[in-house]
C-alpha cells in the first residue's frame, strides 16, 4: 500500500492564540514578543502586512506599533501549550496516525484513507473541525512523502485559492508546485546548504528533486541523498507516533532583572531544577548528570559591566527523577561557580545521561520502597501542580521572583487558570 503523509501547520499559532479571546482583535495587527518583552517572535497576517519582521527588536519598530495601533503581547506558554494539545488531541480523533513535529505542526498518516474519502475533502474537514471546534486555523498538506507533505502545507499557505488545503499526490502536480519554489523551501535545506547547492547550479525544487542522487552524496551527504528521494515520491523519513527520548534537557531563562546576589541566584537554579525535572519525569525517565551554567550579558559594555561565563556538572551516585536529589547537587555546583562583583544576565541548568526506570542498579543502601517511594512523591507533587499550578514546591525556589522574565504584556491563561477567565460585565 502506498504511503500518504499530511502535515498539519496552525496558521500564526501564537498570535491566533491570543486573538482567539479577543473578539475585538479580530482585523488588528498582532504581534507574540519572546522573553523579556525583547523581540517579535510571532505575527498576525495584518502584522505581517505591515512589513513587521521575525526576529526584530521591539524598541525599533516602537513608532510603527504605535502609528498603526498594533497590539502586542508577551509569550504566554501555557495558553499555546494548552491550545497546541486541543489541536493534537482532535487531530489524533480524526487520523490514524499522528505524530506531534512541533507545538503548531503534525504529520498524520494518511495511507488508506483515499479509499473511503478524496484526500482533499478529508484535509478540508480536517480545517473545518479544529476551526468549528477550537478556534484556530491550519493549513494541510497532502503527499506520498514528509517532506513533499512540507512543500504542500507551504504551498496550502502561500496561495489563498487553494483554501487552505494542496493534495500533491500526484505526480505532476509535484513537479509543477517544485518548479516555482526556490531550494531553500526545502525541508532540512539551511542556509548555508543553500548557497552551495546554488553553487552546484541547484537553484528550485525541481533541480535538486532531478539532481543524480550518487552525485548529490557524492558532493553533499547522505541527509541530503535522502531528501532529493522523499522529492521524488520515495518515503525515507518514517512517522513517529511515539516522540524519540531526549538526549538532554534543558532548563534556562534569560533574568528580568541583572541578578547579584546568590541567594537569589540560588532561587532562579532551583526553579530552572524544578521545571527540568518535571520534564524527565514526563519522558517517563532517569537522569543522572546535571550541569548548571551562568553567565552575564555578552551585549554590555564590558568596561562597565565585566563580562563572566562559568558551568560545571556533577553525576549522581545513581540515576534519579527526585527534584531532591538535583537541588542538592545543583546548589553545590552555583556555589562553586559563583563570583561576586558581576551582574548576571542568565543561568540554567541541563540534565544529561539518560536512563529508563530500572535499567541502572539503584544505591546499594537504597531500598526498593523507598525508590516507590520517592517515585509517589514526585508524582503526587507533578499531579497536584497540573491542577492548581505552582502550588507545591520546595523551600528552595521562592514563590517571589524579581529576577523573573518581564512580561508585562502578559495575557490571561484563559484556559488553564479559573482566574484567567473572561467576566460577562
Amino acid at each position: 500500500m502506498s504511503r500518504v503523509f499530511a502535515l498539519v501547520d496552525c496558521n500564526n499559532f501564537y498570535a491566533s492564540c491570543e486573538k482567539l479571546f479577543r473578539p475585538d482583535l479580530a482585523d488588528r495587527p498582532v504581534v507574540v514578543l519572546s522573553n523579556n518583552d525583547g523581540c517579535v517572535v510571532a505575527r498576525s497576517k495584518e502584522a505581517k502586512a505591515l512589513g513587521i519582521k521575525m526576529g526584530v527588536p521591539v524598541f525599533q519598530i516602537k513608532e510603527l506599533l504605535e502609528k498603526n495601533n498594533v497590539v502586542a503581547f508577551s509569550s504566554n506558554y501555557a495558553l499555546y501549550a494548552d491550545m497546541s494539545a486541543r489541536v493534537m488531541r482532535t487531530l489524533e480523533e480524526m487520523a490514524p496516525a499522528v505524530e506531534v513535529y512541533s507545538i503548531d505542526e503534525a504529520f498524520l498518516d494518511l495511507s488508506g484513507v483515499a479509499t473511503a474519502i478524496n484526500l482533499t475533502d478529508f484535509g478540508h474537514q480536517i480545517r473545518q473541525r479544529i476551526q468549528q471546534w477550537i478556534g484556530i486555523a491550519v493549513c494541510v498538506g497532502i503527499a506520498p512523502t514528509k517532506t513533499l507533505a512540507k512543500l504542500a502545507n507551504h504551498g496550502a499557505k502561500s496561495w489563498s485559492k487553494t483554501g487552505g488545503v494542496v493534495d500533491l499526490t500526484s505526480k505532476e502536480r509535484q513537479r509543477k508546485l517544485m518548479a516555482l519554489l526556490p531550494v531553500n523551501e526545502v525541508w532540512g535545506i539551511g542556509g548555508r546548504l543553500t548557497k552551495r547547492l546554488e553553487e552546484a547550479g541547484i537553484h528550485s525544487v525541481l533541480d535538486l528533486a532531478d539532481a543524480p542522487t550518487k552525485l548529490i552524496r557524492q558532493q553533499f551527504s547522505v541527509v541530503v541523498e535522502r531528501t532529493v528521494m522523499e522529492l521524488n515520491g520515495e518515503s525515507c523519513i518514517e512517522l513517529e507516533d511515539i516522540p524519540p527520548t531526549k538526549k538532554e534537557i534543558v532548563s534556562s531563562r534569560a533574568f528580568g532583572e541583572r541578578v547579584t546576589e546568590l541567594a537569589v541566584m540560588h532561587e532562579a537554579v532551583s526553579e530552572y531544577v524544578h521545571r527540568a525535572c518535571k520534564k524527565l519525569r514526563q519522558e517517563r525517565c532517569q537522569a543522572k548528570r546535571i550541569s548548571v551554567f551562568l553567565r552575564t550579558s555578552p551585549f554590555s559594555d564590558h568596561q562597565l559591566d565585566p563580562y563572566y561565563s562559568n558551568s560545571r556538572s556533577a553525576e549522581l551516585s545513581y540515576p534519579s527523577d527526585d527534584t531532591r536529589d538535583f537541588l542538592h547537587v545543583a546548589n553545590k555546583l552555583l556555589n562553586a561557580i559563583w563570583k561576586d562583583g558581576f551582574r548576571y544576565a542568565k543561568a540554567g541548568v541541563m540534565l544529561s545521561d539518560f536512563y529508563a526506570h530500572g535499567v541502572c542498579q539503584q544505591d546499594l543502601f537504597a531500598t526498593s520502597d523507598t525508590v516507590r517511594g520517592n517515585s509517589a512523591l514526585m508524582g503526587l507533587i507533578d499531579q497536584i501542580n497540573q491542577q492548581m499550578p505552582n502550588s507545591l514546591y520546595f523551600a528552595s525556589k521562592s514563590a517571589k521572583q524579581s529576577w523573573g522574565m518581564k512580561r508585562e504584556l502578559l495575557s490571561p491563561a484563559f484556559t488553564t487558570n479559573w482566574n484567567g477567565l473572561p467576566k460577562a460585565r
